[in-house]
């Protein structure tokens, strides 16, 4: 099959997200979005992945630059915002308005979705942590869209899958992260062919 052919056929997958998304202090190859592609292509899916994670985005950033970063042939955006609110102790409330304003707009262009929660540490206390962890829960029964419960679940808090800073996975980190998010991604994208 001509080179044309087959990139016609593949799904335009965009990652709307932070450091975390955009691999910060990763090569390019080990990031989030190269990995994700890399999985996806393992599991029979044609696709492109790109990335739109800036470092240090929260929800709010991600809603004001929601058109401009997504691309009109993106099939699905999987969301992965929230880290930077959360490290911040912006109120969950807020947290979730954006998250739902995000979502809400990708269903009007169109574009499956995949929202990402996060859990918030004990540290951050019972009440802030309860809501924050029931934010992505609640706007993806309210959108109807997928939701991939923990991003970091099995990385945070292991040292030998997150960079020196204790925050950013490390290559090692983003392919556990990926092996889980690659096939919900995958059957995602089958039900918007």
């Amino acid at each position: 099959m001509p080179l044309r052919a087959v990139a016609a056929k593949a799904k335009v997958v965009t990652i709307l997200g932070d450091s975390i998304t955009a691999g910060l202090g990763l090569p390019a190859a080990a990031a989030l979005p190269a990995q994700l592609h890399d999985a996806l292509a393992r599991l029979g899916v044609a696709n492109v992945v790109r990335g739109a994670g800036v470092s240090g985005d929260t929800a709010a950033d991600g809603a004001a630059r929601v058109d401009f970063s997504i691309q009109p042939d993106t099939a699905l955006v999987v969301v992965a915002l929230g880290g930077n609110d959360l490290l911040q102790g912006i109120d969950p409330k807020t947290t979730r308005a954006n998250l739902q304003k995000i979502v809400a707009r990708l269903k009007q262009r169109r574009m499956g979705v995949v929202l990402c929660g996060l859990k918030a540490p004990p540290e951050m206390g019972a009440h802030y942590a309860r809501d924050f962890d029931t934010s992505f829960e609640s706007v993806a029964k309210a959108e109807g869209v997928t939701l991939f419960p923990d991003l970091l679940a099995g990385v945070e808090r292991n040292p030998a899958l997150n960079q020196g800073d204790s925050i950013h996975p490390n290559a090692r980190g983003v392919q556990i992260i990926v092996g889980k998010l690659a096939p919900v991604v995958a059957k995602e994208l089958a039900r918007h062919l």
